[in-house]
């Protein structure tokens, strides 16, 4: 019992052995990563379509919409873990658009939730969809420069 509380080299092998254990509990396998992205993406699609059909009320609209835009954000965790998720996200290339992003959620919910303003919350809803559709621009390569290239001729200004 002493040596419990003690700690020596066979309870420090033991606890990296449930370690590497509890690990191989939560790891999954390439095919149910594949399987769980599909699920969080076509689930993220269904609340955002759901969302469509109760626009009348902000706060069912902003919640439906921002849960399922979420989620269809968050379901590439799947593939490529949260950490390199999240790091991906944070990169140089992209802090402003996800920055953005998650700033057009929080106000999109706080206009909804607390303010209940259709048109703050339809307001929020836009940038929110303009920054994830900056964000999602960002991992194709040269689909930025592209879209700034158009919006140039197109309307002489320049994003």
């Amino acid at each position: 019992m002493w040596k419990f509380f003690q700690g020596n080299d066979e309870e420090e092998q033991q606890q990296g052995y449930l370690l590497d254990e509890t690990e191989g509990l939560c790891s999954l396998s390439p095919v149910q990563r594949v399987y769980a992205f599909a699920a969080c993406s076509l689930s993220g699609l269904v609340c955002m379509f759901l969302s469509l059909i109760v626009f009348a009320s902000p706060i069912k609209f902003a919640l439906l919409f921002t849960f399922g835009n979420v989620l269809a954000v968050g379901s590439t965790a799947f593939l490529i873990g949260h950490g390199q998720q999240l790091r991906m996200m944070f990169d140089t290339v992209r802090v402003y658009a996800t920055s953005i992003y998650l700033g057009s959620v929080l106000v999109a919910l706080v206009c909804a939730l607390l303010i209940h303003s259709k048109i703050l919350t339809i307001i929020a809803i836009i940038c929110e969809i303009c920054a994830l559709f900056w964000y999602s621009l960002s991992y194709i390569p040269f689909a930025r420069r592209m879209v700034s290239d158009l919006t140039v001729r197109l309307f002489d200004t320049e994003i």
